[in-house]
């Protein structure tokens, strides 16, 4: 076969740095834009990027050539450093040091992109915690509650 062809979606949850609620609806309305045309332009093409105060969600399809971990620290830096230049109640942001990245199937697709819209009606029952729990239980990713949080 002459070429390389993949279809991967990748679903993408990472919170701020000690899930400090930092990310405004007004800082939101500029920084999914952003992600996404981060992700756009590293051949990640973004299907859905949403989230609330504390954390956000990327849902994308994998490039080829990338790897999930260089997806994850170009997004995170690339982002980190622009939404430091959003005035000095930013100059300390950071976002946490891990992420969790799972598989999703195509049939699978809208209710992902579903739930990223529905990020904000979502949290007015849980915290970001206990979704990030209940997402690694639902993947069946083996976790220690202890190295979970930073």
């Amino acid at each position: 076969m002459p070429q390389s062809l993949s279809r991967v979606l990748i679903h993408l949850v990472f919170s701020t740095k000690n899930r400090e609620r930092i990310l405004t609806p007004a800082i939101q309305t500029e920084l999914h834009p952003y992600l996404a045309g981060t992700l756009d332009n590293i051949e990640c093409p973004s299907l859905q990027v949403g989230g609330v105060e504390d954390h956000v969600h990327l849902f994308f399809g994998l490039s080829r050539t990338r790897t999930i971990a260089a997806v994850v620290e170009t997004v995170k830096t690339s982002s980190s450093k622009w939404i430091k230049t959003k005035g000095a109640g930013f100059a300390d942001f950071h976002w946490q040091s891990g992420y969790g990245a799972f598989s999703v199937s195509q049939s699978d697709a809208d209710t992902v992109v579903a739930y990223i819209r529905n990020q904000a009606e979502h949290h007015q029952k849980m915290s970001f915690q206990d979704e990030y729990r209940r997402l690694l239980e639902r993947y069946q990713v083996a976790f220690d509650e202890k190295y979970v949080w930073d």
